[in-house]
């Protein structure tokens, strides 16, 4: 017992409504539900957890983040309740403790736990239709703080499996305990190559239609390693972990569940780091960027661009860096700072041709010359906004990009058209921003990506000076009916 307020605690407490009375007695009765009838819990003791920071036995914490999880409608740990033992309870983020906080950055032995956790979590809420609105995305500033000397220290590969024949262990709610048994490098090769299905099928349909799937398997792949086995299947057995959780959370992401996605990136760095993959740690740290900066934060994605660019070592092929470079462009150019996004696209086209002897990761390999040219496409149409000249230049890349488009990857083909579109539109040529918003438009209906239509919005915008252009008038009309479809299903508001 600290003798401190659990602020965590408190904060939740207050935010859900209950009374200490009502919370005890809900504690005993999902206590039950996940078989431990035998737990007697009574207002007092609620009253000691919160106000003197008492953490109490498992499976009281499992317990409480349930109940919390299920009444706020989006993954709540035992992290996030402030109540795991080796952490500093009543602590928040931004105190400048010498610990970072728990939903930031844990422990090495907690990141097992931690990924079960929160899957579990995760898979209860989708089972149930909740959709997670109500959490708090971090602040780049905070998340690159937080995670800073945990990047840096000297990854090593640790039994952090919680405890399965411990009594007192309780299941999380909402999913079955995988049993830990040994696996072998044939079932590790099996799991590698469904990341890859996993990874097509987001590329060409959206997140939206399999992100519970790739939830389930990364659940699945925390129970294996809950199974310590020889090093270099343990090593690769994390480096599938990373590769889920840091695909959960473009999934994630992708359909507009950015504190959860933002979680995912964060468990992809960790489990990178567990396997000693520090560049494909830096990577998911960079898609986390490329989120702040889809969501108008470009400052703060910044600051995760130097977090992910000096975290991966000096193992990161050139590549890599090229598509670093090309993120840390695209917030660049969305401040309107043109002369540095220049040059941070010659860096990132000078590293892209560079030869290396190292063979390209299977995370990087959907990073071709259409990618490339897409992003740079993607960086000049924001800087467009700021100065409209550069939008001849996102009309060039976004050309280059789409004539190369023939592998399936529908999304990226849509954010090319986009790009396109808004480029046409800045640079006073709305027939043919028409022309590739209907392009557009037509593949969206199929794709379950929720950024298409955020990207959709913004281009919608610029077509309000062209209103009376008959063709730019009638693509205005259909977007607006697309629009209030996918405001029906949960989706972007229509546009004024």
């Amino acid at each position: 017992m600290s003798g401190q307020p659990n602020t965590r605690l408190a904060d939740l407490f207050g935010l859900v409504g209950w009374s200490k009375g009502e919370l005890a007695r809900l504690v005993n009765r999902q206590a039950a539900a996940m078989g431990h009838p035998q737990l007697s819990t009574d207002t007092s003791r609620v009253r000691r957890w919160i106000d003197m920071g008492e953490i109490p036995r498992d499976p009281v914490p499992r317990v409480l983040a349930a109940l919390f999880t299920e009444r706020l409608g989006r993954v709540v740990t035992i992290e996030d309740l402030g109540l795991v033992r080796h952490g500093r309870v009543g602590k928040r983020q931004g105190d400048g403790s010498a610990e970072h906080p728990g939903e930031l950055s844990w422990a090495p032995g907690r990141t097992a736990a931690f990924l079960i956790d929160f899957t579990g979590m995760d898979l209860m809420l989708n089972r149930r239709g909740l959709v997670g609105a109500g959490a708090v995305l971090a602040a780049g500033s905070a998340l690159s703080s937080a995670m800073h000397d945990w990047l840096h220290s000297d990854p090593a590969l640790t039994p952090d499996a919680p405890v399965l024949d411990n009594p007192l262990h309780a299941d999380p709610a909402g999913y079955d305990r995988y049993e830990a048994a040994p696996i072998g490098s044939q079932e590790i090769e099996e799991l590698e190559l469904s990341v890859e299905v996993f990874r097509e099928w987001d590329a060409a349909r959206g997140g939206g239609l399999q992100r519970k799937a790739v939830v389930g398997q990364l659940n699945e792949v925390g129970g294996m390693l809950a199974y310590q086995h020889p090093p270099h299947l343990q090593r690769r057995l994390w480096c599938v972990a990373a590769d889920l959780a840091a695909l959960a959370g473009w999934m994630s992401h992708d359909v507009g569940l950015e504190p959860t996605a933002q979680k995912y990136f964060v468990i992809a760095a960790h489990a990178a780091r567990e396997g000693g993959d520090r560049p494909r740690a830096g990577e998911a740290l960079s898609r986390a960027a490329r989120q702040m900066v889809h969501l108008g934060r470009p400052d703060e994605a910044l600051d995760l661009m130097k977090l992910a660019q000096a975290g991966a070592g000096e193992q990161m092929l050139p590549r890599t860096r090229s598509m670093f470079h090309t993120i840390e462009a695209w917030a660049q150019a969305s401040m309107g700072k043109g002369q540095a996004m220049r040059r941070t696209l010659g860096q990132a086209e000078d590293l892209f041709v560079a030869k290396s002897d190292e063979e390209t990761p299977s995370w990087m390999k959907t990073f071709k010359d259409e990618d490339l040219y897409g992003m740079q496409a993607l960086s000049y149409r924001s800087l467009a906004e700021f100065d409209p000249a550069a939008a001849t230049q996102a009309q060039h890349y976004a050309e280059k990009a789409l004539a190369l488009r023939n592998d399936g990857r529908e999304r990226s083909k849509i954010f090319d058209y986009l790009s396109m579109a808004s480029a046409c539109f800045i640079a006073n040529d709305p027939d043919r921003g028409a022309d590739h918003a209907s392009e557009a438009l037509r593949s969206m209906g199929t794709n379950s990506s929720h950024r298409t239509w955020d990207r959709m919005h913004q281009m919608y915008r610029l077509t309000a000076q062209y209103s009376d252009n008959q063709k730019v008038s009638q693509l205005r009309e259909e977007i607006k009916s697309a629009l209030s479809k996918v405001k029906g299903r949960g989706g972007n508001s229509t546009p004024a």
